[in-house]
């Protein structure tokens, strides 16, 4: 596994959450706050955006997926057994 990789996976674990029960402020939702998050962090790092790219293809597009299935999954957690 490359360090990019490594460290997209560590920042997705960190940043990427399910939206909060009651819309109580938390996790963000917004695909392109969180790609500027990772973007930045990723160059504090020394990764470039290319660097990235190369890893999980178009980032906003990565971000958004992940957003969904934590999402999901977090509905399917709540529903009553």
């Amino acid at each position: 596994m490359s360090e990019a990789r490594e460290f997209i996976d560590f920042w997705v674990e960190n940043s990427i959450h399910a939206v909060e029960q009651f819309r109580t402020v938390g996790a963000s939702q917004d695909i392109a706050e969180l790609t500027r998050r990772l973007v930045a962090a990723a160059k504090e790092q020394g990764f470039s955006a290319a660097d990235l790219q190369a890893e999980i293809g178009d980032i906003s597009d990565y971000i958004g997926d992940l957003l969904k299935a934590a999402n999901r999954a977090e509905r399917e957690r709540r529903k009553p057994t």
